[in-house]
């Protein structure tokens, strides 16, 4: 998952090689999977047994995203710690183009967006947490480190360093973890949530 971010082509922009990087990601994953047996349908994505309760984890999951976050930002200045200012170049306007304004533009990406909202729940909570857990011999300490460390990894990719959008991104990953594993380990609520909160985001651009 690191070392196929090293792979990039400039020429089809931010979206097309984060597709690129997922999609060949889940290819692995579902090799390595099919070596052990293992089906997606026993990761989290089967059908869920109620649409309506499904939602309302969906929503549950939501609000406790933003309250991490809410807390992240009321107390972030007062950590013992130097938190590093976000150095990232991939800005807004060069990840996706000028949103501002151009609904054209939103309407056209978003497929994408929604996709790799999916795959990255798909990835990091299906299989990440459920492969790091059978590393510790599926023990309730396994999954505890399962949650933290996918919740690490999960942050450091979206930045690469230890910044406020690297711990922002791993605390929404700490709350679908969490919620993983609370929720049955379906992976729908999760999928759900986090392609809401990628088109919250989106539009907040627009």
């Amino acid at each position: 998952m690191f070392l196929i971010r090293e792979v990039y082509f400039p020429q089809f922009g931010f979206m097309v090689n984060g597709l690129f990087w997922s999609l060949t990601t889940l290819v692995v994953a579902t090799w390595r999977m099919r070596v052990r047996n293992v089906t997606w349908k026993e990761l989290g994505l089967r059908k869920p047994k109620s649409l309506g309760k499904t939602l309302g984890i969906s929503v549950l999951i939501l609000i406790a995203v933003v309250i991490s976050i809410m807390a992240f930002e009321i107390i972030k200045d007062a950590l013992p710690f130097t938190i590093a200012p976000d150095t990232s170049p991939e800005t807004a306007a060069s990840k996706f183009g000028n949103l501002e304004g151009n609904w054209w533009l939103f309407f056209s990406i978003m497929p994408m967006v929604l996709l790799e909202s999916a795959l990255e729940e798909v990835l990091d909570r299906g299989f990440l947490m459920n492969w790091i857990e059978r590393l510790f011999s599926s023990t309730t300490f396994a999954t505890i480190i399962a949650v933290l460390l996918q919740a690490a990894i999960f942050g450091f990719r979206h930045s690469n360093d230890f910044s406020a959008r690297s711990i922002t991104a791993g605390l929404i990953g700490l709350v679908m973890g969490i919620a993983y594993i609370k929720f049955g380990r379906n992976l729908w609520p999760l999928i759900i949530a986090h392609c809401i909160l990628n088109t919250m985001s989106m539009m907040d651009r627009v």
